[in-house]
């Protein structure tokens, strides 16, 4: 069991921790030809900068935004999927709802985002439909207004039903003698699902919600990106992309790993009071608090 931790470990360890130790050009006015050891640090100047920078609090509020969206709208879903597909009764029906629901999630951004311009788009099926109708078309890939709401739907389209796995392993553990004892004590589908099955998944829905409260100035970047030139940066310029055109195209690197480590440790300090939240409604979280 060890050994076949071993690559997850060293996946772990030289893409995710090692690189940590980079964040330091962010007190730099780092130069790549000059490397880190040779750029001059600069302590909290990159911040200031980003402080007064108006591009980058467009992509600080675009960010919480669309994390707002994305939380209300999306987070919900593979819950209700979930409870959906455990009501089935016939195996055959609930194994083809989990495949089509499944798929999606397979399928890259750019093919996700390029049958959603297909059928969305100004000549897709959608305003091609509506233009024999006799009705003008919708912008409904290039309006700025409705863009959270259209990256929420194709989320919801390609990832709710992955996400739905977890909630429907938790449902797996539940005893069904208690809902055959709540359905004999004359319990109708509703008090079922309020008194049995919500209470047995309370504790994933909690865990779930601070990792994703923890995660959620990420976006999804290749998604947004994708879409950028279609809305304009005023509209689709998160955190993620924003780090990437200062640092990488615009060559600033500091700036670039200024918004990142700002971004994390924000991420940091929603995950820290998330999961105190949770203890304080009885529940383990993600982590124990040392005991007293």
């Amino acid at each position: 069991m060890v050994l076949m931790m071993v690559p997850g470990v060293l996946f772990l360890l030289f893409f995710f921790y090692i690189p940590i130790l980079g964040n330091v050009i962010a007190f730099q006015d780092y130069q790549p030809f000059l490397g880190i050891g040779g750029s001059e640090f600069v302590g909290l100047q990159n911040f200031i900068s980003l402080y007064d920078n108006p591009d980058f609090w467009n992509a600080f509020w675009n960010t919480l935004k669309l994390a707002a969206v994305q939380l209300l709208f999306f987070f919900p879903i593979p819950l209700i999927l979930a409870i959906i597909v455990d009501s089935l009764v016939s195996n055959k029906v609930r194994r083809t709802f989990q495949s089509i629901a499944y798929l999606p999630h397979f399928l890259s951004w750019v093919l996700v985002i390029t049958l959603f311009q297909q059928m969305l788009g100004g000549a897709g099926f959608v305003n091609n439909t509506l233009e024999a109708m006799g009705t003008g078309p919708i912008p409904f890939m290039t309006n700025p207004d409705t863009f959270p709401l259209l990256v929420v739907a194709q989320l919801i389209w390609k990832d709710a039903g992955w996400a739905m796995i977890i909630f429907l392993a938790a449902l797996a553990s539940v005893d069904v003698n208690l809902y055959e004892a709540a359905a004999a004590d004359g319990a109708g589908r509703w008090r079922r699902l309020w008194h049995i099955t919500l209470p047995a998944l309370r504790t994933v829905i909690i865990l779930l919600l601070i990792l994703r409260i923890g995660d959620i100035l990420s976006v999804g970047f290749e998604q947004l990106i994708l879409q950028r030139d279609n809305v304009g940066a005023g509209a689709a310029e998160v955190l993620d992309t924003f780090t990437y055109y200062a640092g990488v195209l615009g060559g600033d690197w500091s700036a670039g790993a200024a918004a990142g480590l700002a971004k994390g440790v924000v991420g940091a300090l929603l995950i820290w009071g998330a999961n105190t939240l949770a203890h304080r409604f009885g529940e383990p979280g993600i982590f124990q608090r040392k005991a007293s």
